[in-house]
């Protein structure tokens, strides 16, 4: 019996430090605008207009958008919880680990 081989299993996904390079202009942006980008490109994008080379183009420049954004929440997230209300209600840093 003859037929096709059969097809190879799909790759799995580039892990996240190669998947796409760095992008020093996302970088300098601040979080909401950066949000302000991710969800334009979004909107774009589920508009389904796009010629597939440029579609790709803007979900890779959301990708990095959306890593810039979460690691500007991470930061944020770390900063508030260094911050300790004490009884008397002053603010003070916890002590760091």
């Amino acid at each position: 019996m003859t037929g096709a081989p059969p097809s190879p299993p799909p790759s799995p996904p580039p892990s996240p430090s190669t998947a796409l390079p760095a992008d020093p202009a996302a970088a300098s942006l601040s979080f909401e605008d950066a949000l302000a980008e991710l969800e334009k490109i979004v909107r774009g994008l589920e508009g389904g207009q796009q010629k597939l080379e440029d579609a790709i183009s803007c979900y890779e420049r959301g990708a990095r958008l959306r890593a810039h954004c979460e690691a500007k929440l991470a930061e944020a997230e770390a900063r508030v919880q260094a911050i300790v209300a004490a009884a008397d209600g002053s603010v003070s840093l916890r002590p760091t680990d």
